[in-house]
């Protein structure tokens, strides 16, 4: 029986996501919309790109959520995006609704599916996926780290003329400006950046690695990012169908971990099967962990808004 992932949201990373997934063969794709004939056209205009690709693939495009039922995984991008001089945080109240609509009734139909959020404010409306889908929080995550570590390797890359797959970086913490790339886990070919860079380079590249979505959207005016995100998403999916058990940087409940409770950030976790399968722990200097405790701050405040909302 193959395996089926619901993409929720036709905007502009659900529909890549949704081509992504189409184009690597390893499942069945549901890509759900409230705007009619949408998700229908991009689901028709990927199916179609399949003889070119060389691809059998089966991609649904839908408004209606009874496709999905049996789901293994369901994305959630569905949700306004960011615009010039919008934060992540920004988006928070109508967001909020709008996953507590599409989580309840995807959930309903696939109660034993795993959830990937991508809708911003990440990190707190993983806790609305988490509430309103009753799953447990191993079966619920959010997509970031990946993201954001996948910036500063890019940026890296760049300042280095270096490739990108000489470069390994970690990027922690909450996905917003207050996010921790950890430098003593950001390496070329090994080498400690900090070996390689002098430290006013090494901060402004970790300072446009914070601000690496704003920059984005304030070249498009009128969207946010969608290729690297729906990227990042894609190898948590692939991990979780494969069974791959990677490490890899994900907004993941924290029961204790890092000296959080109840609460979700981005930390490595093995990512298999059965979802977030561990998490990891590393050691961290004071200095890290003191921003690490900032942005799981940031983080609860958001969750403490989605509280008053109610």
């Amino acid at each position: 029986m193959s395996k089926k992932v619901t993409v929720i949201g036709a905007g502009t990373v659900g529909c890549m996501a949704g081509q992504h997934l189409a184009m690597k063969g390893i499942c069945d794709v549901v890509l759900i919309s409230r705007r009619e004939g949408i998700p229908q056209g991009l689901a028709l205009d990927v199916a179609e790109a399949a003889p070119i690709e060389k691809r059998d693939i089966r991609i649904i495009g839908t408004n209606d959520y009874e496709p999905s039922a049996g789901s293994d995984i369901i994305m959630i991008s569905a949700g306004v995006s960011r615009k010039p001089h919008m934060s992540r945080d920004d988006l928070l109240s109508t967001n909020v609704q709008i996953v507590q609509k599409v989580t309840e009734k995807a959930a309903k139909l696939s109660p034993d599916a795993i959830i990937i959020v991508i809708s911003n404010p990440l990190d707190a409306l993983c806790h609305v996926a988490l509430d309103t889908s009753g799953f447990p929080p191993h079966r619920v995550m959010g997509m970031a780290g990946i993201l954001d570590s996948a910036r500063f390797r890019t940026f890296i890359s760049w300042e280095l003329g270096v490739p990108v797959e000489n470069v390994q970086a970690m990027v922690l913490g909450g996905h917003g400006d207050t996010m921790v790339p950890l430098l003593r886990y950001t390496t070329v070919a090994g080498i400690p950046i900090t070996e390689l860079l002098p430290p006013d380079r090494v901060e402004a590249l970790t300072e446009r690695t914070r601000n690496g979505g704003a920059e984005i959207v304030s070249l498009f005016k009128t969207g946010s990012a969608f290729y690297a995100p729906s990227s990042a998403a894609i190898q948590m999916a692939e991990a979780i169908l494969l069974d791959k058990k990677k490490i890899l940087p994900c907004s993941a409940y924290l029961q204790g971990e890092y000296g959080y409770n109840d609460l979700f950030l981005g930390v490595p976790v093995k990512l298999g099967a059965g979802g977030v399968e561990e998490i990891i722990q590393i050691n961290m200097t004071d200095e890290e962990k003191a921003a690490l405790d900032n942005s799981a701050n940031g983080v609860r405040e958001l969750v403490e808004a989605i509280k008053k909302l109610e």
